[in-house]
């Protein structure tokens, strides 16, 4: 995959603690190939962008022996920025978009703005503290992470579920699904969607 497609990114990211390179095309088909070492962060981001059509490839390596918090926040940085340099001034596109995602006895809300006003709305409850060996505090700071770099507006609602790995799953599907249609060229939006002539 390469990011010479419009409406693509590719990037790297390498500090003292993780090194991430991350590759996206908006309009893909669901292509991935991830490999985060974190097992049940790259199940999640597989959904993510299946789910959302997007093609994503993710290569991070990350200070595992510390734990896994800096591997996922980081990851959540790259993604953020990858959108917002795909997306570019934002033009044409729906802005908005909105999912709601069932996975067995779980039902999740993901609604999302491209507003450029970072905002993260999380009321989700897991009883669970880890799932396998992913602690489950890191889901919000991964969302936080990438509604920051991202400049999105979202808002991730458990509307009910008991499993942990159900929700989670259904909160990721559903990010995908509605970023996929926040970020869908409108062919009647000329610039930017808003009434005050920029975002």
């Amino acid at each position: 995959m390469t990011a010479t497609t419009s409406r693509a990114a590719s990037l790297q990211r390498t500090t003292k603690e993780t090194d991430i390179r991350i590759a996206l095309v908006l309009d893909g088909s669901g292509t991935v190939a991830i490999q985060t070492g974190v097992g049940f962060l790259d199940h999640m981001l597989t959904l993510f962008a299946v789910h959302g059509f997007f093609d994503l490839e993710i290569a991070a390596r990350g200070d595992a022996e510390v734990d896994d918090h800096h591997t996922v926040e980081d990851v959540g940085i790259c993604l953020g920025q990858a959108f917002a340099q795909a997306l570019g001034y934002k033009a044409g596109i729906c802005r908005y978009g909105h999912a709601y995602v069932p996975m067995d006895e779980t039902l999740a809300r993901v609604c999302v703005d491209c507003s450029n006003r970072p905002f993260l709305h999380y009321r989700v409850e897991i009883r669970e503290n880890t799932i396998g060996r992913f602690d489950v505090p890191l889901a919000k700071e991964f969302f936080r992470a990438l509604t920051l770099h991202a400049g999105l507006t979202l808002h991730v609602d458990l509307l009910h579920g008991e499993n942990g790995h159900h929700i989670l799953e259904a909160i990721f599907k559903a990010l995908g699904r509605a970023l996929a249609a926040a970020t869908a060229p409108n062919p009647r939006v000329s610039g930017q969607l808003s009434s005050k002539g920029m975002l």
